[in-house]
């Protein structure tokens, strides 16, 4: 794909070193990373190299120890951790590994969370669709769930259906920035590339940002950029013995 026009950064990390408590070194130490607003950015990367502990840094679910981490301007190490929830329900959509569905919860009401704790999310997706149950089913739907799901409880459905619900929870209310943790691994090929048209579409309409972590280096190619984590992880290169 092309690179969008890069202005002000949705996302900027500078000189950023993250340790998480108890390990003796750091799990990310990044000189700079910046990602640009509807800016589509594959990452990869072997498992240890920083992956899911830069998605955390991004969201402001963890704060690093030096550094700063600036999402859509606002410099996240500098809000205390309920701000830093506040912040990341109204501005970023997750959809991760674990999808973190609520087992007693239907799939409607799994896909509106967002609008429950974000009165922003919430004001976007009635734009979206005229009523938050409108919004929501439009998502379900064009994911491939059929109508005859949308009121069961999660646990119900097979691994890739709750994997398309989460994406849809990430998706509602139009997010600026669209935070996704190995969406597809669950996706037969087909409602692989049905998913990313879907993603990718919603990212455009709503202007989002989208930061994606896969190890199918295949889907790379539809993505503006790719950003191989262990080469800028500074973290993740193994010391060269003395």
């Amino acid at each position: 794909m092309n690179q969008p026009q890069q202005d002000s950064s949705a996302i900027s990390l500078r000189d950023l070193s993250f340790t998480w408590p108890g390990q003796p070194h750091p799990a990310l130490a990044l000189d700079e990373l910046r990602v640009a607003p509807r800016e589509h950015v594959f990452v990869s990367g072997p498992s240890g190299s920083g992956k899911s502990t830069l998605l955390a840094a991004i969201g402001g679910i963890v704060a690093p120890q030096s550094g700063s981490v600036e999402v859509l301007g606002q410099a996240l190490q500098d809000l205390p951790a309920a701000r830093r929830d506040r912040f990341r329900v109204d501005h970023i959509g997750f959809i991760f590994q674990q999808f973190n569905l609520l087992p007693y919860l239907s799939i409607t009401d799994n896909v509106l969370l967002p609008c429950q704790f974000s009165a922003l999310r919430r004001e976007r997706a009635l734009q979206q669709g005229g009523s938050l149950q409108q919004a929501a089913q439009s998502l379900l739907a064009a994911l491939d769930l059929a109508p005859s799901l949308w009121t069961r409880p999660v646990t119900q459905l097979s691994i890739g259906q709750q994997q398309r619900v989460a994406a849809a929870r990430a998706l509602i209310g139009r997010p600026e920035i669209i935070v996704a943790d190995e969406p597809t691994s669950a996706l037969d090929s087909n409602r692989q590339q049905a998913f990313l048209d879907l993603l990718q579409r919603e990212c455009d309409h709503g202007g989002a940002a989208l930061v994606f972590v896969s190890h199918d280096l295949r889907l790379a190619e539809r993505f503006h950029r790719r950003i191989a984590l262990e080469q800028i992880n500074r973290a993740a290169v193994p010391e060269e013995s003395a």
